[in-house]
């Protein structure tokens, strides 16, 4: 099968094109045809070394951790799927790359059933792709904090992969959200449902400006001053959840969130794709061969929504 490779931490250009053997499928597995893979932020981390303190690599490693595709074998028992089930998962293994953790940039992935639930037909395999890691962290993150009708959210960096997903979640439990964004991304946060405020000095006043009494939850995807904010905005009694700071934990009494594989969590991420209440933001769609494309794409920042490779 053709797959995405690299053997050594680098750029971009450590990704080549690689002939592998099909991956063989454990008895809680299937094997997974992909039509779509997608870009996470964690992708490149990995790729350059950042997270070797704290993650085990064997090389050669096959990129990626989302994907959307369908189900072509079957392993022992695996009753939850049959063949030619379309399905979409967070393909996350407890080591990277090596012989037997294949990634997601490849024609074929064994993936455990716990990382895959089947894709709603509201959603394309692009769009489907771009969902697993991103809305799942949003998903864990709101469930975390009890986020509940009626309440007030506060959620930074909500124009981004996960603040999108998280907006719209919050607000299909019935929460009122106020999102942070730059200025050119307020119009896409309130046809989301959001009322965007801007970053930088005096985010506090602003927050205030909209939630006099302050928010009951705040729902940190981006970390720095944002965090530092969260005592002069969450009301007495409310709660922080991050992905990217400890404090949150630490010094505010709150949660800090590493997201899991969850099938059941990703079948609920589809119940609201099919009831039309969660829809991927998808800025551009790579080939397989232009991974290191995908991946400098991503990388530069500049996108809005997942960067997603169609195999």
């Amino acid at each position: 099968m053709r797959a995405i490779t690299y053997s050594r931490y680098g750029g971009p250009d450590v990704l080549e094109t690689t002939d592998l053997p099909t991956p063989k499928v454990g008895p809680d597995s299937v094997l997974v045809r992909v039509r779509a893979a997608s870009v996470n932020p964690v992708d490149w981390k990995v790729r350059e070394g950042y997270l070797d303190q704290i993650m085990d690599v064997a090389f050669p490693v096959v990129p990626g951790w989302d994907v959307a595709g369908v189900v072509e074998r079957v392993g022992l028992d695996t009753p939850e799927l049959q063949v030619g089930d379309e399905v979409y998962g967070y393909v996350r293994k407890d080591v990277i790359g090596g012989e037997v953790s294949g990634g997601t940039f490849a024609e074929l992935v064994a993936a455990p059933v716990r990382t895959l639930a089947r894709k709603p037909a509201a959603w394309s395999f692009e769009e489907a792709a771009a969902v697993p890691l991103a809305g799942l962290t949003a998903y864990q993150t709101i469930r975390r904090a009890g986020v509940a009708e009626g309440q007030t959210v506060l959620v930074h960096a909500a124009a981004g992969g996960v603040g999108s997903f998280a907006v719209q979640i919050a607000r299909a439990l019935g929460a009122r959200v106020i999102g942070t964004a730059s200025e050119r991304n307020h119009d896409f946060l309130r046809s989301l449902g959001a009322e965007p405020v801007t970053y930088g000095d005096g985010l506090a006043d602003r927050v205030r400006a909209l939630a006099p009494e302050g928010v009951e939850v705040v729902l940190d995807y981006v970390g720095g001053d944002a965090l530092d904010s969260v005592p002069q905005v969450l009301r007495d009694g409310g709660t922080v959840a991050s992905i990217t700071d400890a404090r949150a934990r630490d010094e505010l009494g709150g949660h800090y969130v590493w997201v899991r594989p969850d099938a059941a969590d990703l079948a609920e991420l589809a119940r609201l794709g099919d009831e039309g209440l969660l829809r991927p933001e998808v800025a551009e769609v790579f080939d397989l061969a232009d991974a290191a494309d995908a991946h400098r794409a991503s990388q530069s920042g500049h996108v809005r929504g997942k960067v997603v490779v169609r195999v």
